[in-house]
C-alpha cells in the first residue's frame, strides 16, 4: 500500500523514475513500520479487554448470591 502511494505521488509530481522508485520504497518502509506499531497497539488493547471481561466474569461467578 505504501509503495503504491509513494509511486502514485511521484507520478503526479512528474518526478524521474529513480526518484519515484526511491520515494515509493521509503513510503513502503514507513507504512510497514506504522502498520506494525498500530497492530501491536490494537492487539494489546484487545488482550486487555479480554482480560477485563474474564476477570469480571470470575468476580461475578465467585460472588455469593445474597437476596435480602
Amino acid at each position: 500500500m505504501g509503495f503504491a502511494i509513494g509511486a502514485g505521488l511521484g507520478l503526479l509530481a512528474s518526478n524521474p523514475w529513480p526518484s519515484i522508485l526511491w520515494k515509493a520504497c521509503a513510503a513502503a518502509l514507513v507504512s510497514g513500520i506504522l502498520a506494525r506499531w498500530w497492530s501491536g497497539v490494537w492487539l494489546r488493547g484487545l488482550r486487555e479487554s479480554l482480560e477485563q471481561q474474564q476477570s469480571a466474569a470470575q468476580a461475578t461467578a465467585t460472588k455469593p448470591n445474597s437476596k435480602a
